[in-house]
C-alpha cells in the first residue's frame, strides 16, 4: 500500500500545494485582536476543506476562537483522533522576511510562509493522508475524528473551556497530536511526554517616583537591587532551584524507562545555529535530561529604571521580573507558584511593596513509554523511513495535551516531521517538500497499521 500512497501523491501533488497555500495566506495570527477576521475566515476555509474530502464536520464555538471537529465513522475497529491548531504566531520582526510571510514562496524545495510547520503544514499533509486513504484504502475498519482549534499560540483556553462538554464525542481509543520534531533529518520520532508551564511577573516598588541617585543614594534600598538579590537566590552554582517545595511531586525514571527512551541527542549540536556561548543543566543531569525529565525556572525578563541612551542617574521607583516554570509530569503549576510567591516575600526586605500577576498553568504529561498507540505509530514511521524511530521526549509545552488526553480517554503520542531548522516562531519559517510527502506517508500508514488490525489490538 506504500507503493500507491506515493503514486498517490505524485498525481495530486501541484493540487495539494495549490490548497496548502490558499490555507498558509490567511494571517490567523491568535494572539492579535486585529487578525479575528482573518481567524474566522480561515476556519470557514477549513470547515469547508475537511467538508469536501468526506469528513463530517461541526464547528464548535469557544470562548475564544472557534474549534473544528471531523468525523468518519464506520462503527468497526478502533478510533484514531488526529490534533492540529490553524492560528500561528506573530510575524515579527517582519525586516527579517526574505519574503512576505502570507505569501507562500518555494524556495530550493522549501516552503516559506507563517505556519508552514507550524502547525499549518503538519495538519494540512494529515488531512491529504486521511483523504488518500478514503480513496485507497481497502480496509477502512477504523473511525477517524479530526480536531482542528484556533487558539494554540495563545494557551488553547477556547478548547480547554469546552473539553468536558465534548467528552462523549471526543472518546478515541488513540490521540495523534501532529506537532512536533523529528529526532534528526531523516530519522523518525515519537514524542512521549511533555513539560508543563506556569509564570509569574512580579513587580517590587519603594516609593510613589523615581528617586535623584546623589540625593537619595545611600539613603533609600533600590528596588532593582532588591529584586535582584532575591531572585539571584533562585538557584544554586549547580542550576539547581533552591526554592522549598519546587521539586515536590518530581519522579525520577526508573532505570527502565529511561531505557525504553533514546539519549542520543545531542543537545549542544541542537544548539550550534545559536551561537551559545554557555550551557548549564541541572547539577547531577545530563543536558539531555535537564531538558527532557527535570523542571526548570527561568527568567524570561527583568525591567527597571533608565533603560535608554546615555546616563540617567536614578533609585528606580519599581522593578519587574518575568519568571516561568517548565514543569513535569507529577508537578502541580498552583503549588509551584504559591511556592515562588512565598520564596520572594520572604527574601525581600520587609516593608517593599510586592505585586504578582500569576499565568494560567498547564501540567505536563508522558504516554505509557510501549503503549498500542506507540507501537503502531512506530510501526507507521518505520514503513515509511526504513530506519529505527527514536522515542523521545519534548522540553516544550503543548497545553492541551494532558487536558486532551483525559478528555478522550486513549492514549497519546505526539507526532510530527519537524526540524529545529524549520524556523518555527522565528522569521523564515519553513517546511521542506521532501518532508511534507513524508509526513504524508507517515500518516497513511498510522491509518492502515490501526485498520488492519496491526497494532494489535
Amino acid at each position: 500500500m506504500l507503493d500507491e500512497y506515493d503514486a498517490w501523491f505524485e498525481k495530486n501533488q501541484s493540487a495539494l500545494l495549490e490548497d496548502f497555500f490558499a490555507f498558509l495566506k490567511f494571517p490567523s495570527i491568535s494572539t492579535d485582536p486585529a487578525h479575528k477576521k482573518d481567524l474566522l475566515s480561515c476556519k470557514d476555509w477549513l470547515a469547508s476543506y475537511m467538508k469536501g474530502m468526506g469528513l463530517e464536520t461541526q464547528v464548535w464555538e469557544t470562548s475564544g476562537y472557534p474549534t473544528l471537529f471531523g468525523t468518519h465513522i464506520v462503527n468497526e475497529g478502533p478510533t484514531l483522533l488526529f490534533y492540529g491548531h490553524y492560528d500561528v504566531q506573530p510575524v515579527d520582526p517582519l525586516n527579517e522576511w526574505k519574503s512576505p510571510p502570507f505569501e507562500p514562496e518555494i524556495r530550493d524545495d522549501t516552503v516559506y510562509a507563517r505556519g508552514a510547520i507550524d502547525n499549518k503544514g503538519q495538519g494540512f499533509y494529515t488531512l491529504s493522508a486521511i483523504r488518500a486513504f478514503f480513496e485507497l484504502s481497502k480496509k477502512k475498519k477504523v473511525n477517524i475524528k479530526v480536531l482542528i482549534e484556533g487558539e494554540e499560540e495563545i494557551g488553547s483556553g477556547g478548547l480547554e473551556g469546552i473539553l468536558d462538554a465534548k467528552r462523549k464525542e471526543l472518546q478515541a481509543d488513540h490521540i495523534f497530536i501532529v506537532d512536533v520534531d523529528m529526532y534528526g533529518k531523516g530519522i523518525p520520532a515519537v514524542t512521549l511526554g511533555v513539560r508543563g508551564v506556569t509564570s509569574i511577573n512580579v513587580t517590587v516598588k519603594n516609593s510613589s517616583a523615581d528617586l535623584h541617585s546623589g540625593v537619595f543614594g545611600g539613603v533609600v534600598l533600590n528596588p532593582a537591587r532588591a529584586l535582584a538579590t532575591a531572585v539571584g537566590k533562585m538557584w544554586d552554582e549547580k542550576g539547581k532551584v533552591t526554592i522549598p517545595g519546587f521539586y515536590e511531586g518530581v519522579k525520577t525514571l526508573s532505570k527502565k524507562e529511561h531505557d525504553v527512551l533514546d539519549w542520543e541527542a545531542d543537545a549542544k549540536a541542537s544548539a550550534a545555529p545559536f551561537d551559545i556561548k554557555v550551557f548549564q543543566g541541572e547539577g547531577g543531569f545530563s543536558l539531555l535530561e535537564s531538558n527532557w525529565i527535570r523542571p526548570t525556572l527561568e527568567i524570561n525578563g527583568m525591567e527597571s529604571g533608565y533603560t535608554g541612551d546615555g546616563v540617567k542617574t536614578i533609585i528606580p521607583s519599581k522593578s519587574m521580573v518575568k519568571l516561568s516554570c517548565r514543569l513535569v509530569p507529577n508537578q502541580d503549576p498552583e503549588h509551584v507558584i504559591a511556592a515562588i510567591e512565598t520564596f520572594l516575600k520572604n527574601n525581600l526586605p520587609e516593608g517593599i511593596e510586592i505585586s504578582l500577576e500569576k499565568g494560567h498553568g498547564t501540567p505536563g504529561m508522558m504516554t505509557p513509554l510501549n503503549s498500542k498507540t506507540v507501537e503502531g505509530a512506530i510501526k507507521a514511521y518505520e514503513a515509511v523511513f526504513k530506519t529505527k524511530c527514536r522515542r523521545k521526549l519534548c522540553g516544550a509545552t503543548i497545553p492541551i495535551a494532558s487536558l486532551l488526553s483525559k478528555a478522550c480517554g486513549g492514549e497519546l503520542v505526539m507526532i510530527g516531521v519537524g526540524l529545529l531548522t524549520d524556523s518555527m516562531h522565528a522569521p523564515n519559517e519553513c517546511f521542506g517538500l521532501d518532508r511534507f510527502k513524508e509526513g504524508f506517508l507517515s500518516v497513511t500508514q498510522i491509518l492502515e497499521v490501526f485498520s488492519s488490525g496491526d497494532s494489535n489490538e
